[in-house]
């Protein structure tokens, strides 16, 4: 969910009215965004539950820290995707801005139903709590509106 969040943030701050839209520049900054995020986030993780042990312990207990973040970069794609197709097919960026935000808001609202069925909420505390995860999309979604 964070990175869909961070993915959707990115895409829409970093075009703005009246600039040349560059969308593999985004894209790159959507990527090393989610992943310098994952990689800040899981070594907070690390140093919060961070022991007195071994160095060979704490290197192995980083390093798993930090691989457990691959969802948040994974969770960027769908954007950092849509950019590349966007400059591969010359599309418009006001278009591409929308449709991405909207791809992420639905993302949001399809993985927090699945998430929380799979950890057994009935079907429709389930969909409210995807309902409440796609909120966020669209508090981006009216941020972005009124800012630009």
């Amino acid at each position: 969910m964070y990175g869909t969040v961070l993915a959707s943030a990115l895409l829409a701050a970093l075009h703005q009215k009246g600039e040349e839209f560059t969308p593999y520049y985004d894209a790159s900054w959507v990527l090393v965004t989610a992943a310098t995020a994952g990689l800040a986030h899981g070594y907070a993780h690390h140093m919060a539950s961070h022991l007195r042990d071994s160095a060979r312990y704490r290197w192995r207990m980083l390093s798993l820290a930090l691989w457990n973040e691959w969802p948040l970069i994974v969770a960027a794609l769908p954007t950092v995707l849509l950019l590349v197709a966007a400059g591969v097919f010359d599309w418009d960026a006001y278009a591409v801005t929308a449709v991405g935000l909207g791809l992420n808001t639905a993302l949001l609202f399809g993985w927090g139903s699945v998430v929380a069925l799979r950890v057994g909420y009935r079907m429709t505390s389930a969909l409210l709590i995807g309902l409440a995860d796609a909120t966020i999309g669209l508090a981006i979604i009216v941020a972005n509106a009124v800012i630009k």
